[in-house]
């Protein structure tokens, strides 16, 4: 369990502080897998976070005191005053330049636009995994930053944007890394959806009254044979409910606009219904030999010129 230090080192508890560094890593771990399936990086993310972290807090500042103090900022975030500075400064779109690209991102972008590695057709050229120039390991060394040429050969390989043939060459497949079923507007869905809930729970944190609606049904032990029919039925009930709140938003929004003779402000709101499900326990299964992925050796030449690859500590002559 996490202990805050003060400044003399010794410990001391603050359960508020642990309490909500816990409710970070059940909202981060989540995030953390959607992250890898979009091919985002743990330094892109701790770039985002930082970023956003100050434009919440300045806004916070400028509420309370009515102007802008980025030491206050820089109090607030643990950042320096420094880097508060710099990334107030910033936009969006120099935040993105200053990430780059994920790794994979880059070799793949390089595999289809530089010349050195296109076909004659000017299509990605089916290139040898191993080899000091018009390679798979040279293009992986110049464009993925440390990346071994064999992780990166997995990773490609896993989310199916290359294709592995005989002879140890490997094909590009597509270009853009994302595992198959994720698409622009779900990913923003989620952000949205997300968003909503949280500020609806944090909203009612502060709420002195009137709070806003939000409850939760669940049954810690289910039986699996009674799953289907559940989702079954809430799925019906939850449909029937969102299409009672549509009707009673959109009867509010036509009388409104009859009723107002002046502009209005304007806000958002709405009310969501998700199932949610934990990870089935199932029984242990027997252990089986998990299968070996394939050994590819680097080819060498002998001095009459004939190929040779090193397995098992001995030359192997490939004729």
């Amino acid at each position: 369990m996490l202990r805050t230090l003060t400044p003399d080192g010794s410990r001391f508890n603050d359960p508020l502080k642990e309490a909500t560094i816990g409710v970070l890593k059940n909202v981060i771990d989540p995030l953390v897998d959607l992250m890898f399936d979009a091919s985002v990086t743990v330094h892109e993310f701790c770039q985002l976070a930082r970023e956003r972290a100050v434009r919440t807090a300045a806004r916070r500042v400028a509420k309370e005191s009515g102007r802008e103090s980025k030491s206050r900022v820089a109090i607030i975030t643990g950042l320096p005053r420094s880097e508060v500075a710099r990334l107030l400064k910033s936009d969006d779109a120099s935040l993105r330049r200053r990430l780059g690209q994920h790794p994979a991102r880059r070799v793949l972008a390089a595999w289809f636009d530089n010349p050195r590695f296109l076909a004659t057709n000017g299509e990605p050229a089916v290139l040898p995994i191993f080899g000091k120039r018009r390679s798979f390991e040279h293009l992986v060394a110049t464009h993925s930053r440390g990346t071994p040429v064999r992780a990166m050969l997995d990773e490609l390989t896993q989310i199916e944007a290359v294709e592995v043939l005989g002879d140890q060459r490997v094909r590009a497949k597509t270009r853009v890394p994302v595992l198959t079923g994720l698409t622009t507007r779900s990913v923003v869905m989620i952000g949205e959806r997300t968003r909503d809930l949280l500020d609806t729970l944090k909203s009612n944190l502060r709420a002195t009254s009137k709070p806003f609606f939000e409850g939760t049904a669940v049954l810690d032990e289910a039986d699996l044979e009674m799953i289907s029919l559940v989702r079954r039925e809430i799925a019906e009930q939850g449909e029937n409910f969102i299409t009672g709140a549509n009707s009673l938003l959109s009867r509010y929004c036509s009388r409104q606009k009859r009723s107002m003779s002046k502009p209005s402000v304007k806000c958002r709101l709405g009310v969501t219904v998700y199932y949610f499900q934990g990870d089935i326990e199932k029984p242990p299964e027997p252990k089986v030999e998990a299968v070996r992925r394939k050994n590819f050796q680097r080819k060498r030449r002998t001095t009459s010129g004939k190929r040779t690859s090193r397995a098992n500590g001995r030359s192997v002559l490939k004729l």
